[in-house]
């Protein structure tokens, strides 16, 4: 098929650092235990292990110790814990979230609209750039508002929302406050202390690279007084106890850890911590710039999102007039070897809001490995395509 260019980091990171995938098989070669469930040495191993991988999710983001990270199979189950943990009760209660959230957010807002008769409520954000208003989200606080959720970037049009404004409105009221930082962990610099918000959740594996089935959720200290468990079971620890631990992180973690995964995503911590955030932030800038100004004046193609580069990160949502998603992502792929994702992108909400419900865009998302080369042959055959479409 010739060369392959992955954009689809989005969905999950890839390459790798080559020091994740070591990890991982030398986990499976050579420990293959499970933390908490022995004495002996590989039981030890794999201890140090996810310690290891906490403290530097810890130091990555800023959080007060490393017994305010909950390692969790994803960020769509740290989302949940979270929601379900402080919204699952009787009484009045309402939530409010953005339009441009995930299905993360939206199913379990929902389904708890109909468990428990939660009022969740959905600020409209802006047409062209998908930013909230600040003013909007606290325009819609009621007495009984219990949460405040919102998502750090789009996985749709990469737009950075402005986050530490919602989470001072959020303390200002006294209300709690989730940020959805899935597509914002590894890309943009993130310290929770300053932030301020009560909940963030993390993939681990996207722009924190390690690899699938890992997730982190940041709770601030003694947000887990009101935070209920959505799961309870063995946790390897005070056994003598048929209840479950109120000790962090114990109280949130239950079962075996996907240790193997945990090796790879500490591995891919590590990577991060060597790196300059800022000078990261400028290359995915740089990058950015170099595929709007591309495809700005490309007759028939259509880019969605923030024109301000400073607002957006590496996430492109497109469209081909007289083009399905599914098309132009085949063709970019059999004719160009460009690996993107079309359809809603499990944010329908956000697709209504651009105006490109039901069908959705096809999404290229740069990674930490992308390369100017690579940018330059996305938006190269994006306006190959158009122009052929427009021929057609």
């Amino acid at each position: 098929m010739g060369k392959r260019i992955y954009v689809d980091n989005s969905a999950t990171s890839f390459p790798k650092p080559p020091a994740v995938s070591k990890a991982m098989a030398d986990f499976a070669s050579q420990c293959g235990a499970s933390a908490g469930r022995g004495a002996y040495a590989e039981a030890k191993r794999c201890e140090r292990i996810i310690a290891t991988c906490r403290s530097r999710m810890a130091e990555l983001i800023n959080a007060e110790g490393p017994d305010r990270i909950v390692f969790t199979m994803n960020c769509s189950e740290g989302l949940t814990i979270a929601l379900r943990g402080l919204l699952n009760t009787a009484g009045p209660v309402h939530a409010i979230a953005t339009a441009m959230e995930h299905n993360s957010v939206l199913r379990p807002l929902n389904a708890l609209k109909v468990q428990t008769g939660l009022q969740p409520e959905f600020v409209p954000c802006d047409a062209d750039t998908g930013l909230v208003s600040p003013a909007d989200i606290e325009a819609t606080i009621r007495p009984e508002t219990k949460l405040i959720a919102c998502v750090h970037v789009s996985n749709v049009t990469g737009t950075i929302q402005p986050v530490e404004q919602v989470v001072h409105i959020a303390r200002r009221h006294g209300i709690a406050v989730l940020i959805d930082s899935a597509q914002a962990g590894g890309h943009l610099a993130i310290d929770v202390q300053a932030l301020g918000a009560d909940f963030v959740a993390f993939a681990g594996h996207k722009g924190l690279l390690g690899p699938l089935g890992t997730g982190v959720l940041y709770i601030r200290p003694g947000m887990e007084e009101r935070l209920a468990t959505m799961k309870e079971g063995g946790t390897g620890t005070v056994s003598e106890r048929p209840v479950q631990p109120e000790t962090m992180p114990d109280k949130y973690e239950i079962g075996s850890h996907n240790a193997i995964g945990l090796a790879g995503l500490s591995e891919g911590l590590a990577w991060l911590l060597e790196q300059d955030f800022a000078d990261m932030r400028a290359r995915e800038m740089a990058l950015c710039e170099q595929f709007s100004q591309a495809t700005a004046d490309v007759p028939g193609l259509t880019v969605y999102g923030p024109k301000d580069i400073s607002r957006r990160t590496g996430v492109f949502s497109v469209n081909v007039e007289s083009l399905s998603p599914v098309d132009l992502a085949d063709t970019l792929e059999s004719h160009f070897g460009l690996c993107t994702r079309p359809g809603l992108h499990c944010a329908p909400l956000a697709h209504r809001t651009i105006g490109t419900f039901p069908n959705g865009t096809c999404r290229l998302s740069f990674g930490h490995f992308t390369t100017s080369d690579d940018v330059f042959h996305a938006a190269g055959a994006l306006a190959k395509v158009a122009d052929r479409a427009a021929v057609n």
